[in-house]
């Protein structure tokens, strides 16, 4: 299936792009971060949220063909 994947803050740093549009098996975000992490040099997924088409979801949530995938590390403020 074909995903689009965004990056933000520090990851979008570490994959050296904003976006990208790619073809995957990957059945769950989980399977496609794991996919990603060696070759954008991600970090561990520990602490990370996802969202699908825009939603907050569960790591273990169904991909289907054209979401739009978005990891997002936590956040400080001040």
């Amino acid at each position: 299936m074909r995903v689009r994947v965004d990056y933000f803050a520090m990851l979008r740093d570490r994959a050296g792009r904003e976006h990208e549009t790619l073809e995957t098996r990957a059945a769950t975000p989980r399977e496609l971060y794991r996919e990603l992490a060696p070759r954008r040099d991600l970090p561990a997924q520990t602490g990370l949220r996802v969202a699908v088409n825009d939603e907050f979801q569960a790591w273990d949530c169904p991909l289907a063909d054209g979401d739009r995938i978005v990891f997002i590390p936590p956040v400080a403020g001040g």
